[in-house]
């Protein structure tokens, strides 16, 4: 069985090294700046209609 670590996709670090309270209010204004599932740096647009972020491996986010 192979466990998979998820990260934080705001500070990229590991959600298993304490609570992201400062992560998590920041994400409520802001577009994810690391990709949660393999902790690179992901390319970010924003625009007034909302925000993308990709991840080279991982692909595109909309919010």
């Amino acid at each position: 069985m192979t466990v998979t670590e998820v990260w934080c996709d705001r500070c990229g670090e590991s959600e298993a090294t304490g609570a992201h309270e400062a992560c998590a209010a920041a994400r409520a204004l802001e577009p994810p700046r690391y990709c949660a599932r393999c902790r690179r740096r992901m390319k970010v647009q924003v625009v007034p209609t909302g925000w993308s972020a990709v991840c080279v491996e991982h692909g595109e986010i909309r919010g």
